[in-house]
């Protein structure tokens, strides 16, 4: 079984496992220089070192290659202290290309040898003209990436409708399945402007509480069942989820709220009443 740590790049963002055999002694916190699909990169480890069964991997395990220094830790500081500069510059030099696209974020690697820039547009982009002015200022290897609406909200950052600031900027890792169904679920409004984010896709909080709205609506009897109660029959009005209760329409033309435990299954008839 293959010893693996688990690091990260920026924060906020996805870990990614690594081998790190020949470093059984790393922990939490540690930085690492790792061999990635954009070159080679510094993280932090987060979690680990942990053995793990090989059906637990995903492709090829790539090594940790050596831990990072504090005078490497240093510089990579002041690198990313000029990321504003470089976003600040790339947005001049899209204005005078006349490019339609919104750059959105610059990312130096641990070295200074690759700077990234994420950008979002409607189609394609042809920015061939844009990275050789980019290139010729900062002097080192230019990347562009262009990136959906809901990693533009992740890079950007916004306050949301509940008030607070973004999950997917503030702690959420990956973005989760939101489906339609999951608002049905909670009897949320099927208004768009009421559900959707700031990116304009479905509330990621919709998944959050899914799993509870679909045990207890399991759970709980449908509307129009009859149920038995401790105030006597009664016809189910309605359901609350959060509140565990049960809305009953009694004998009498009298309706109570009624808490789930105390609600039974329809009392059995008598022959005389069949």
């Amino acid at each position: 079984m293959p010893l693996i740590v688990s690091v990260q790049f920026r924060p906020n963002t996805k870990p990614y496992y690594f081998g790190c055999e020949h470093l059984p002694d790393l922990t939490g916190g540690d930085y690492v220089l790792v061999d990635t699909s954009r070159g080679q990169d510094v993280g932090m480890v987060v979690a680990g070192p942990k053995q793990v069964s090989n059906k637990e991997l995903v492709g090829a395990l790539k090594p940790v290659i050596r831990r990072v220094g504090n005078r490497e830790l240093l510089e990579m500081e002041r690198l990313y202290e000029r990321e504003g500069e470089a976003l600040q510059r790339c947005r001049e030099l899209i204005r005078e290309h006349k490019l339609p696209m919104k750059v959105l974020k610059a990312e130096y690697n641990y070295d200074g040898s690759r700077l990234l820039f994420y950008f979002s547009a409607e189609g394609r982009v042809d920015f061939r003209d844009l990275v050789r002015s980019l290139a010729r200022i900062f002097r080192t290897r230019i990347d562009l990436h262009q990136v959906g609406v809901r990693d533009e909200a992740k890079l950007v950052g916004d306050q949301g409708i509940c008030g607070r600031l973004l999950c997917c900027r503030d702690w959420l890792q990956e973005f989760s399945k939101v489906s339609i169904r999951m608002a049905k679920h909670q009897n949320l409004s099927l208004n768009p402007l009421e559900i959707s984010g700031a990116c304009g896709r479905l509330l990621c909080c919709l998944a959050y509480e899914d799993d509870y709205y679909v045990t207890m609506r399991a759970a709980m009897p449908k509307r129009n069942d009859t149920v038995s109660t401790p105030q006597g029959p009664g016809t189910v009005i309605d359901v609350n989820v959060i509140k565990e209760t049960v809305y009953v329409r009694l004998e009498g033309d009298r309706a109570a709220h009624i808490p789930l435990d105390e609600i039974g299954p329809a009392p059995a008839r008598t022959p005389d009443e069949n």
